[in-house]
C-alpha cells in the first residue's frame, strides 16, 4: 500500500505579500516500481507535497501548480500572489496542491536519495526521468486522495511542461491548464543548458557525480547557475539595474589586480550580481539534482515518436491557457505562440495571452499582480 507521512500542518490568513503555510506537507511514496520512459525502473518512490485548503466533499476543487527548475512543493511561499484575494487562487474554494519533482533536493526521489536496491546513494546512477514519468506518479498521489477532477493545472517553465503533459495524459480529469513561458527547448536552450552541465562536470569536486555531500561542486554549480541566470533575465533588465557600472563593493574594473597585473581586475556590477547569485544557489540547491532536471526539461517533447500533432493533442478536452513573455529569450514568445497554434489546430479549444514584461522568462515569478491578471 502506498504511504503518506504527514510533517507539517498550519493555517494562515492571505494577503497579496504574505508567505502562505500550507493546510498540510508530507511524503507519498508509491507502493509499486515505477517505470520510466527510459526503460529503467524507480523502487520506493517518493513524492514531496505540500496542500493549501480543503478537499470539498465532491472532491472537485482541486488545483495542481507544478513547480519550476529550482523551485518546491511551497508553492505560498513563491507564488504567493495568486493566493491573494480575487486572485486566481482562493483557500476557501480550492485544495492547491503542489508536487515536488522526481529529481529535486525539495524532499522527493532524486540523485541524493538512497536507491532501496542497493542502499547506496544514486548519485551520478540516478536515471533520466522524464515529464510523463512525473505526471504518471503525480497521478498515483492524487489517485490516493480520491482527486478524480482537476479545476485547474497550471505552471512556468518546466511546471508548464508538466501542466500541458497532465492534459494529455488525463485528459478526463483536467478542466483546464494554463502552460507559462514554455515550448519545447529550443536549440539555444539546449545550448545554454549544455553549458551548465559542462560547468558542474569540469569541477574537480563534481568526482563523476560521486561527490560527497560535504564537498559539492561549489564552483560548478555557481557557474552554471550564473549562466542560468543569463537566459532567465533581459538585457534591458540587466541594462537598467546593472548597465556598465562598477561593482557595488568599490571594485575597480579599469584598475589593476593586487598583484598588479591587467588580467582580470574589478567587476562590474552586473559580475558581483551574479557571483552573488550562485553564492546563494550554492546554500539551497543539489549540482545533481540539478544535472537531472535538466535533462528532464532538454528531453521533453511531446511530439516524439508520434506520427502527428493530432494524434498526441487531439486526446486533449482541458481548455489551454498559453501565456508567453515578451522578454523571454530562454522560451521566446513567437516559440509559446506557435506552440499554442499548432495545439489549437489539432482541435483544441487553446488560447494565447503574453505578458509584456523586461523581466524575461521570470516574469511569471518577478511580476505576479500582472500574471494573475492575464490568467483571469
Amino acid at each position: 500500500m502506498s504511504i503518506m507521512t504527514e510533517s507539517r500542518v498550519g493555517t494562515g490568513a492571505v494577503t497579496a505579500t504574505s508567505v502562505l503555510t500550507p493546510t498540510y506537507e508530507g511524503d507519498f511514496v508509491l507502493d509499486e516500481h515505477l517505470l520510466l520512459e527510459s526503460g529503467r525502473t524507480l523502487a520506493g518512490v517518493t513524492l514531496h507535497y505540500a496542500v493549501y485548503g480543503k478537499l470539498n466533499s465532491a472532491r472537485d476543487n482541486a488545483v495542481l501548480v507544478c513547480h519550476a527548475l529550482s523551485g518546491s512543493a511551497l508553492v505560498g511561499s513563491w507564488w504567493p500572489e495568486l493566493f491573494a484575494p480575487g486572485a486566481v487562487l482562493s483557500l476557501h474554494r480550492d485544495f492547491v496542491i503542489c508536487i515536488n519533482m522526481l529529481g529535486s533536493c525539495y524532499g522527493s526521489t532524486g540523485p541524493g536519495s538512497v536507491d532501496p536496491e542497493t542502499g547506496n546513494i544514486y548519485g551520478p546512477d540516478f536515471p533520466l526521468v522524464s515529464i510523463r514519468d512525473n505526471v504518471r506518479a503525480q497521478a498515483r498521489l492524487l489517485d490516493s486522495l480520491g482527486i478524480r477532477k482537476l479545476r485547474l493545472v497550471l505552471g512556468g517553465s518546466i511546471g508548464g511542461m508538466q501542466a500541458l503533459e497532465w492534459a494529455i495524459h488525463d485528459p478526463e480529469r483536467v478542466e483546464r491548464a494554463a502552460i507559462i513561458g514554455v515550448a519545447p527547448v529550443s536549440a539555444m536552450g539546449l545550448a545554454l543548458n549544455h553549458l551548465q552541465r559542462q560547468a558542474i562536470q569540469h569541477d574537480p569536486e563534481w568526482a563523476g557525480g560521486h561527490y560527497l555531500p560535504q564537498r559539492p561542486p561549489r564552483r560548478g554549480l555557481s557557474l552554471a547557475r550564473q549562466i542560468g541566470m543569463l537566459s532567465y533575465k533581459s538585457a534591458t533588465l540587466f541594462d537598467e539595474r546593472y548597465g556598465r557600472r562598477p561593482n557595488r563593493n568599490g571594485e575597480d574594473p579599469w584598475g589593476l589586480d593586487n598583484l598588479g597585473g591587467g588580467l582580470i581586475g574589478g567587476r562590474f556590477d552586473i559580475a558581483g550580481y551574479l557571483d552573488t547569485q550562485g553564492e546563494r544557489f550554492n546554500e539551497r540547491f543539489d549540482a545533481n539534482a540539478y544535472l537531472a532536471i535538466l535533462r528532464t526539461m532538454d528531453t521533453w517533447d511531446p511530439l516524439h515518436g508520434a506520427l502527428s500533432p493530432a494524434e498526441v493533442f487531439g486526446r486533449i478536452r482541458a481548455r489551454l491557457s498559453f501565456v508567453g513573455i515578451s522578454s523571454d529569450w530562454l522560451f521566446p514568445a513567437r516559440d509559446v505562440r506557435e506552440f499554442a497554434y499548432t495545439i489549437r489546430a489539432a482541435g483544441v479549444q487553446a488560447d494565447y495571452r503574453e505578458m509584456t514584461s523586461d523581466h524575461g522568462h521570470d516574469a511569471f515569478l518577478a511580476e505576479q499582480a500582472e500574471l494573475v491578471r492575464l490568467l483571469q
